[in-house]
């Protein structure tokens, strides 16, 4: 779809103006919204009938208790004539953004903004659904405005924060994280976001501080999966007492039991307790991956096509060393991917980008074109295409060179596609994370993870996957000798100095001592492993031995898929 004409587009400037944030002066209480916005249903549904006006308070009202297809129904049943209105536009695009429609929210929600400039709450959902399809720049003129209009309003500062982080201006996001919470101290995602943000940054300690206070309100839940997942915080006795009485609950929503079952199964192997961690972990997985969607066949029939489609190199028009700014990470979750990411970024020319979306949206950006679906349309590429789609991949990531002429991109399904990102970047690097596998599917078992990795919740399932990588990783190996680099954690931890050398020659990057003080590295680390990176390599990182006979199934069914693929694991 292309790009709508953005009304927006005077409001755009290089940076994002805070100074509309509400002081600290002592008093948490918020001000009263901008006179431009209008804030009552009835001035919102103005010019409409009293048949329409009544629909419109039922789709906001379903809505607001998460009833989407409710107010679908409602929407589709308003009058052609009332369909340019833009309180309905807003509502039709908030309800096309919460069922995913992307385009279509984005396009409603334009209309309600051309019709209503200086209405806030349309200006944050049409920068949330930006931000949300990848579109930052819109997004913040969108949201930066909204925040003018409406100062007081947490939810504006809130949706501005989580915008400013997605382009990695942490600094900008924390301080609108404040200012949300300055408007409502009991905003508990602002809460919860400004923990996340201090530690992304390395300010383990104060995001520790955000998270307990989060838990003091209710909705809170949530941040014990963010204590959960500061792998360097010790649950105690009483954390597992409180953690039990929660998981218990009867009342509790069961996305948060799932939360907080995670949770308290680390709290219980922090105490020793690992029979009663294994048992809480099993039914907290189970309850997850109800909730989940994944088919192992239909992945391993997916990854078929890909190996078929790049049964041979594709011709490329690129040049040789078109890419060879991008270090491609590749692995299974868990696999010390961040690690070897915060080693890398150690170097001077190196910059840690963490997990990029680029590679896959632009082979999703070509599947649109041509209406076929990846890797469909692989036999239908010429030369010229592949060197078009490595310069689209070059150009979306951009800002990730403004300082520094190399970058990593470790995003954790880019293992399925290196023949793709070979015929578009030839002369990029690949670096497979390996790791004991017990040690990996053990540690996604262990986590709850924020999106995704539908295959880690159950023990068969995990050694399904591990098979599909080594399989895949088995198939690019023996195309593109030469430009795929294993490194394997243990080595690491056993020669922590021969193996970087090794990692920074593959990668024509010249040795620097700072790669071997990579914890003093400061930068964003966005993933789980933020904290454990930042302290000295140790080597009583595995738990599978703590487990014992418990993971007797997982090494068995492990042992059987790797007979498959004809490895050792």
């Amino acid at each position: 779809m292309p790009d709508e004409p953005d009304p927006m587009s005077a409001m755009r400037v290089p940076a994002i103006d805070l100074r509309a944030c509400p002081r600290r002066n002592g008093s948490a209480k918020p001000r009263a919204p901008s006179a431009h916005v209008s804030t009552t249903p009835d001035d919102r549904l103005h010019g409409l009938s009293a048949r329409e006006r009544e629909r419109l308070r039922e789709a906001r009202c379903a809505l607001d208790h998460g009833y989407v297809a409710m107010a679908d129904r409602t929407l589709s049943k308003i009058r052609p004539r009332a369909r340019r209105h833009p309180e309905f536009l807003y509502l039709l695009g908030v309800t096309r953004h919460l069922q995913k429609r992307r385009d279509e929210a984005i396009s409603a929600l334009y209309g309600a903004a051309a019709l209503r400039p200086t209405d806030a709450h349309i200006l944050t959902s049409l920068g949330t659904a930006l931000c949300n399809a990848g579109r930052i720049e819109a997004a913040l003129a969108c949201l930066s405005q909204g925040c003018r209009l409406a100062s007081g309003t947490a939810t504006a500062w809130y949706a501005l924060g989580r915008a400013l982080g997605r382009d990695a201006r942490l600094d900008a996001a924390q301080q609108a994280f404040e200012c949300a919470l300055r408007c409502d101290p009991r905003h508990v995602r602002a809460r919860i976001a400004l923990g996340d943000a201090l530690r992304t940054r390395g300010r383990i300690d104060r995001a520790v501080e955000q998270y307990r206070l989060a838990l003091r309100e209710p909705g809170g839940v949530r941040a014990w999966g963010r204590l959960a997942n500061v792998q360097t915080v010790q649950f105690d006795a009483r954390d597992a007492a409180t953690l039990e009485r929660l998981y218990t609950d009867p009342t509790l929503a069961e996305e948060d039991r799932v939360v907080a079952g995670f949770a308290l199964a680390k709290a219980l192997e922090d105490q020793g307790q690992y029979v009663a961690a294994f048992t809480v972990l099993e039914s907290a997985n189970a309850l997850r991956r109800k909730r989940m969607t994944w088919n192992p066949a239909a992945f391993r029939r997916r990854n078929d096509e890909i190996a078929r489609a790049f049964s041979s190199q594709p011709t490329t028009a690129s040049p040789a060393n078109l890419g060879e700014e991008v270090i491609f990470i590749v692995s299974l979750p868990r696999s010390g991917s961040t690690l070897t990411e915060q080693i890398l970024a150690s170097h001077p020319q190196v910059e840690g980008a963490n997990e990029l979306p680029d590679l896959w949206a632009v082979l999703d950006e070509e599947s649109r074109r041509r209406g076929v679906e990846f890797p469909g349309w692989v036999p239908l590429m010429g030369a010229d295409d592949w060197h078009r789609l490595g310069r689209r991949y070059l150009e979306r990531t951009v800002r990730w060179r403004r300082s520094r002429p190399r970058f990593t991109d470790k995003a954790l399904t880019n293992w399925r596609i290196i023949g793709a990102a070979r015929a578009m970047l030839p002369g990029a690097r690949f670096v497979n994370c390996r790791r004991d596998p017990l040690e990996v599917c053990l540690s996604c078992y262990r986590q709850r993870f924020a999106r995704g990795q539908a295959f880690s919740y159950d023990l068969t399932e995990l050694a399904t996957y591990w098979r599909e990588h080594e399989r895949m990783m088995q198939h690019w190996r023996q195309q593109h000798s030469g430009y795929i680099h294993d490194f394997v954690h243990e080595k690491l931890l056993a020669e922590p100095d021969l193996e970087i050398r090794r990692l920074l020659e593959f990668c024509r990057l010249r040795f620097d001592p700072a790669c071997l003080r990579h914890h003093e590295t400061r930068r964003m680390v966005r993933t789980i492993s933020c904290a454990q990176v930042r302290e000295p390599l140790r080597v009583n990182t595995a738990h599978a031995h703590l487990y014992g006979d418990l993971l007797a199934p997982l090494r068995d069914a492990l042992a059987r898929q790797a007979a498959q693929v004809g490895c050792d694991g």
